[in-house]
């Protein structure tokens, strides 16, 4: 990890202690990937609540000083993960966020910038794809370790629908959902497969025949999950905990997974500057490559469309502090 200063492998940073850091600081808690984590939010009385809450389980999982702190406390963190932001109300799109959290981001990223942090920077706020952008251009990181949680969730999402769908293990099925994170994400179903198997042919293998009627419910019920479960319960949070959690364990343990992450477009598909979710090789130090997944040509332009999208909506932000 390239920086200013050496980094504790055993700390993480997070800034942010809504719903979803909460959320994220107790899945991580339980994980034992760290053995420190402080929590940062604007309302300090928030974040020492949270920590001490979230420290009262750790007699039942590894030991981990859970604190409050300041930007200070977050110089030699392995990963900061950022979900600072207002949140997305019922009938709000992602995108429809993006000014206010902009806004946000200008008073964070440089705090993180002028310390010289040497670590990962984990964007989870929405719109995620946005906010990584905003994350790279303030910051002046190396753009391999700056990027966001991408579609590592609505993936989470359409596995657990597959699995359902099928009746098999939700690990078994190797598929994903890349683009933006939001209403212009794509289901990548030509490279979808179950362990190994093609999906359509799994399907009838497993008395499925109406292929296109059954993808197109699918989709819809990932892309739409999401405003299901605000309308019901006004936010989520647990699902993307986990997907934190797990991207976390991708970085710390230097796995090499494979993960559907937001990262900055060099050309890939034809799409230059803009940040958006492709399966990617992520480890220690961050991402280390794309992965050429297999996409028609249906796929890949709806993902030049998605980015064309997330493209206009960084050409209407100020990114000057």
């Amino acid at each position: 990890m390239a920086g200013n200063c050496a980094v504790n492998e055993r700390k993480a940073a997070m800034i942010g202690c809504g719903f979803v850091g909460s959320a994220s600081v107790f899945a991580l808690m339980q994980s034992g990937l760290f053995s420190e984590i402080v929590l940062i939010d604007a309302d300090y009385n928030k974040a020492e609540g949270e920590a001490l809450d979230i420290s009262h389980g750790v007699p039942f999982a590894k030991p981990c000083n859970i604190h409050a702190g300041s930007y200070d406390d977050i110089v030699d963190a392995a990963i900061i993960i950022v979900t600072a932001g207002a949140a997305q109300k019922p009938e709000e799109t992602r995108l429809q966020l993006v000014q206010k959290n902009v806004g946000i981001f200008k008073t964070i990223i440089p705090e993180i910038a002028k310390r010289g942090c040497a670590g990962i920077l984990l964007i989870v706020a929405n719109p995620v794809d946005v906010l990584t952008y905003t994350a790279i251009k303030l910051s002046g990181f190396d753009e391999k370790r700056v990027f966001g949680s991408g579609t590592v969730l609505d993936t989470a999402r359409l596995k657990m629908e597959l699995g359902e769908h099928l009746s098999v293990d939700s690990r078994s099925i190797h598929a994903f959902i890349i683009g933006e994170h939001g209403d212009s994400e794509i289901v990548a179903w030509s490279s979808a497969n179950v362990s190994g198997i093609p999906l359509n042919d799994f399907c009838e293998m497993r008395g499925h025949f109406e292929h296109q009627a059954s993808m197109e419910r699918i989709a819809n019920e990932v892309k739409n999950s999401a405003y299901e479960i605000i309308a019901k319960k006004r936010a989520t949070y647990y699902g993307i905990a986990m997907s934190v959690k797990r991207i976390c364990e991708a970085v710390i343990r230097d796995e090499k997974s494979i993960l559907p992450l937001s990262t900055m477009m060099h050309g890939e598909h034809g799409i230059d500057d803009v940040c958006l979710s492709m399966p990617v090789i992520v480890g220690r130090n961050g991402v280390e490559t794309q992965v050429p997944i297999q996409m028609n040509e249906e796929e890949v332009l709806a993902v030049q469309a998605s980015a064309k999208t997330l493209r206009e909506v960084i050409d209407s932000v100020d990114f000057t502090v």
